[in-house]
């Protein structure tokens, strides 16, 4: 093989090098709040949430609708403000959020389905604290939860089992009728509607007789204590419902949902003002969704029909009754949802609205917190078998290479530098986490970095037996070596990103950088590697046999030169003297 033409120049590679470092650390040092990278779960300490997806016909949920709702609550963690939240999907029926830090606490409300129906009122009555004697909690029932507490919109009704004004009304732009409780709202001590079977209205317009006669046998057997059963939220928006209220006092027969929470377009908390001095939600629905709310409410106020049970709409979130007020007049436009707030209770209900309803009802399957103590003694553990490995390498390169070693060595720390500044980097950009497979991810890749080396010092040794001087057998080597590097480089990185595709959760994290660490392994070699020992090539003392072994190759190979030669002369055949034409020698001249 042709030597290259032309001498390699190294201080432009090096130089290159020193860029790329100092462009990454000003990145590191000048940008950002922390020069570290960010810490994953295990590593940090957190939260880890698992939910459980059903659905109403118990049958497991298609793969597109748990994606889906893998994908909102993914959303809602986000607006929530957490960083560095990873949501993902563990099939048939799973999603695990996984939050590091301290404010994993507010990713266990995100699950809910924040199914927002509104739904009128048949009846309602006070929520017995136990189940009647000889009967059964319904499994239609709702039973207050860990939802968020924020009550349903309106200025103008107590609804039963609050202590709090709630209810729905106009936006402030719309002059709303002044406070007053009319008599088809229940409150907790004198319902509007009571429980005996005799006092259960008929069944409404376009209701099944089967399904009410059902729905009345559920709510006339429905408590709402803590034990009571399933949730009502896996009701289906065509049907009459038994629900409780947010305090568990009182229980409700609703009727068929007349806005589905699909039809809100938007929703914001708003701070107090001289007009409404509390917290509010404003909330705005789609244009189907605005002109089936104004025309119901056109039809259905306490001035219109004063004795219609049905002027009381509920706010039901999740199958439960947030509340259920009296529309006090028409709503033609933005509806404010009212109530007792504090700024994270209207913050919490905004949010889980705007980014819309799931797909699928999730229960809470398992809440695991990860101390940041336990998640220092994993990162302790992982960096000391990190330094382990690197120890190792550190040792055997240099029994085996000598001073040869010593660039390996550099080229390792090199490495690491290279690749500590990247994740910062990465860490800002894309919210990259380091986790403890991440960090196995990376303990891999010092095999993959060292295998360079390797390959390089190996092909130098077979130039140099060859009999090349090291001068000369550098770039002869480096050829050859470039490209068995790079095809099993690309090989490595291949199978890194196909396990990334195909892979979830901390697997993804181990792929990830074990990818990075090849990658940035191609760059140290070019540029650091292969110039530094072409450098030190052209030092005669870097070539003696007690600093570098490629001196005791050279003088192998000298040796062994020697003795080819010394083979050739004694097999060569006795040179015969000059005869003439006729067999005489030819004559001596005068």
């Amino acid at each position: 093989m042709a030597a290259p033409s032309g001498s390699l120049p190294i201080g432009r590679y090096l130089g290159a090098l020193v860029g790329i470092l100092a462009i990454l650390y000003a990145l590191v040092f000048f940008t950002g709040d922390s020069p570290k990278p960010k810490l994953g779960l295990d590593l940090e300490g957190g939260t880890q949430v698992t939910l459980q997806a059903k659905t109403t016909d118990g049958k497991p949920p298609g793969s597109a609708s748990l994606d889906q709702a893998r994908q909102i609550i993914e959303r809602r963690v986000n607006g929530l403000g957490v960083a560095e939240a990873e949501v993902v999907t563990q099939s048939p029926d799973r999603i695990v959020i996984s939050v590091p830090g301290a404010n994993g606490d507010a990713a266990k409300s995100v699950g809910q389905t924040a199914q927002l129906r509104l739904r009128p009122v048949i009846t309602s009555a006070a929520a017995p604290a136990t189940p009647p004697s000889g009967t059964a909690s319904p499994s239609g029932s709702a039973s207050p939860s860990g939802s968020p507490s924020p009550a349903a919109s309106g200025a103008s009704a107590k609804p039963s089992g609050s202590a709090t004004p709630q209810g729905f009304a106009p936006a402030p732009t719309t002059k709303a009728a002044a406070p007053k409780t009319p008599a088809a709202a229940p409150t907790a001590s004198a319902p509007a509607a009571t429980a005996p079977a005799a006092q259960i209205p008929p069944a409404p317009a376009g209701v099944d007789p089967k399904q009410y006669a059902q729905a009345v046998a559920d709510f006339q057997k429905l408590t709402c204590s803590a034990n009571a059963g399933a949730s009502a939220s896996l009701d289906k928006p065509g049907d009459v419902i038994a629900s409780c209220d947010q305090n568990g006092g009182t229980k409700y027969l609703l009727n068929k949902a007349i806005i589905e929470g699909t039809e809100i377009a938007g929703a914001s908390s708003v701070a107090p003002t001289s007009t409404s001095p509390q917290w509010t939600v404003s909330l705005d629905f789609k244009s189907g969704g605005q002109a089936t709310w104004a025309r119901y409410t056109s039809q259905h106020n306490v001035t219109t029909t004063p004795n219609d049970p049905a002027n009381n709409v509920a706010f039901v979130l999740d199958g439960k009754t947030i509340s259920a007020p009296a529309i006090q007049s028409t709503i033609n436009g933005q509806t404010q949802i009212t109530g007792n707030f504090t700024q994270s209770q209207a913050d919490d209900l905004a949010n889980v609205l705007k980014y819309g309803a799931l797909p699928l009802t999730f229960q809470q399957q398992e809440a695991l917190t990860v101390s940041p103590t336990l998640g220092s003694d994993q990162l302790k553990a992982g960096l000391l078998a990190g330094g382990i490995g690197v120890a190792l390498v550190f040792i055997y390169s240099l029994l085996y290479y000598r001073a040869l070693g010593l660039v390996m060595i550099a080229s390792l720390i090199l490495s690491g530098i290279l690749v500590y500044a990247v994740l910062v980097i990465l860490g800002r950009q894309i919210g990259f986490t380091l986790t403890l497979a991440g960090i196995a991810g990376f303990i891999v890749a010092i095999g993959i970095t060292a295998d360079s080396f390797v390959v390089f010092f190996e092909r130098l040794k077979d130039e140099i037996r060859e009999g090349r001087s090291p001068r000369s057998a550098v770039p002869r080597a480096w050829v050859r070596a470039r490209r068995t590097i790079l095809s099993a480089d690309a090989v490595s990185f291949l199978a890194a990103a196909i396990l990334y595709y195909l892979a979830a959760g901390t697997v993804k994290g181990f792929a990830f950088t074990l990818g990075m660490s090849t990658v940035l392994d191609l760059v140290i070699v070019f540029l650091f590697t292969h110039p530094v020992v072409t450098l030190f090539a052209r030092n005669k003392a870097f070539m003696s046999p007690r600093i570098s072994g490629l001196g005791a190759v050279q003088r192998l190979a000298a040796e062994r030169a020697a003795a080819e030669r010394a083979a050739a002369a004694t097999a060569r055949p006795p040179v015969r003297p000059a005869v003439g034409r006729r067999g005489r020698a030819p004559a001596k001249e005068s």
